[in-house]
């Protein structure tokens, strides 16, 4: 769960509502006039407004997405582990939300609006927005607002009267959360409530929060209750089976294992052959399907050493990790502190002590638990390609990194302050 240092109401404590949108709306104007954006505005919104404009989003009207047809929105639906968490977010949100004028509203990953319940009142007002099932909330469309924001910076966001991009939203206020799956780390969508913005509280941001950390909960407990499954198919499979061998779900997680040292995950491409398939960790390895898994055979054969490397932040969303050699090509999606951290050594050919990344992660140099934690996990899924003392990439590796067009979209939702330097810095990406 984010800290509560980290949940930043929109409204500054003991500020008037009414006069602080007044000043939000000046504000506002003098940005879209090519003035300085005012120290008023809060650095989450000021980052987001610049992507916006830089996006040409039009403030008057906002994008021109079409919403989705019914019968792709309940595709969505249907192939959503949202499906399964509406019970927990109606539980949590949905009664408060209708008693203090709100809808909830649950996107997927991409933005798209795939549920809005709650007050009829609002609804009526979020139709005239445009603001209804099927419908993209995602910052290239529809500006900076609670849901599209939230999705870039990955974290909890209030959004309050004019501090929308776009001015029709100016009448609103809204709360939102993402939710990832526990699996992967992926996001899987956000959820939010929204309301007029005269109805503003901080406790909104936080409640949102919780119900939203309540519902991973739930999908965690579901994870382990599918590893347990697999656990049972696994142990007769492994007993026939001589030599190093270990059973994993189709995200890595294992299940089961035998001669290997016992690691929580392997990272697996997100392409596997059947046949053969190199996996960083282990070398080249048989897989063969299992049900809900794999069985992974590591061979005893000779593998070179990968020799080259590409590390694409371009996404906002999704980041990437390609690692090939003469053995072969793997590639796997990058959470984002996994992301952070490749970006960092990246940066940095000589390497980085533990204190040196922690400065750069956190600020602190005395986080470096939390470092070694984090730089252990990538050494176990990434072998070879990463070296310690100080951590590196190993020196036989070359090394490219593939950044956004523009700097201001380097992994926007990082707060670390290593990154926030690297931003001022890269441009296009490099190659060492």
């Amino acid at each position: 769960m984010a800290s509560a240092a980290r949940l930043e109401a929109a409204v500054p404590v003991g500020a008037d509502p009414v006069r602080h949108a007044r000043a939000l709306a000046r504000v506002h104007e003098a940005a879209l006039a090519g003035e300085p954006i005012g120290a008023i505005v809060r650095p989450l919104i000021s980052e987001s407004w610049h992507r916006v404009l830089d996006q040409g989003v039009d403030p008057d009207r906002g994008g021109d997405a079409v919403p989705l047809a019914r019968e792709e929105v309940e595709r969505r639906r249907r192939t959503s582990h949202l499906t399964e968490l509406l019970p927990v977010l109606r539980d949590g949100l949905l009664k408060v939300a209708d008693d203090a004028a709100h809808i909830m509203v649950v996107v997927d990953r991409d933005s798209r609006v795939l549920w809005r319940e709650g007050s009829t009142s609002v609804k009526l007002g979020a139709d005239r927005l445009g603001f209804v099932e099927g419908a993209s909330w995602a910052e290239c469309a529809v500006g900076t607002n609670a849901i599209g924001t939230a999705a870039v910076v990955r974290r909890p966001v209030q959004v309050y009267s004019a501090e929308h991009f776009v001015r029709t939203h100016h009448a609103w206020t809204c709360a939102a959360a993402p939710v990832r799956d526990p699996r992967d780390g992926t996001l899987l969508g956000v959820v939010d409530v929204s309301g007029p913005a005269r109805t503003v509280h901080a406790s909104t941001l936080a409640l949102v929060e919780a119900v939203c950390r309540l519902a991973e909960s739930q999908l965690r407990s579901a994870h382990h209750d599918d590893l347990a499954r697999l656990r049972a198919v696994a142990a007769p499979v492994l007993a026939r089976i001589e030599g190093k061998a270990l059973v994993t779900d189709a995200h890595g997680w294992v299940a089961a294992a035998s001669g290997l040292a016992p690691v929580d995950r392997v990272l697996l491409p997100q392409s596997v052959d059947e046949r053969s398939t190199w996996l960083p960790a282990f070398g080249e390895c048989h897989l063969e399907p299992l049900p809900g898994g794999w069985l992974i055979r590591p061979t005893e054969a000779e593998t070179a050493t990968p020799s080259r490397v590409v590390l694409d932040l371009r996404g906002p969303r999704h980041w990437r990790l390609t690692v090939s050699g003469t053995s072969g090509t793997w590639e796997h999606q990058l959470s984002p502190r996994h992301a952070e951290l490749l970006l960092l050594l990246a940066a940095a050919p000589e390497g980085r002590t533990a204190a040196e990344l922690a400065g750069q992660l956190f600020g602190h140099a005395d986080r470096t638990v939390t470092v070694r934690a984090e730089m252990s996990r990538l050494r176990r899924h990434l072998g070879a390609v990463l070296d310690h003392r100080p951590y590196r990439f190993a020196d036989w590796v070359q090394v490219q990194c593939r950044t956004p067009d523009s700097t201001a979209d380097l992994l926007p939702f990082s707060t670390a302050p290593g990154v926030a330097v690297l931003r001022g810095r890269v441009d296009g990406g490099w190659v060492r």
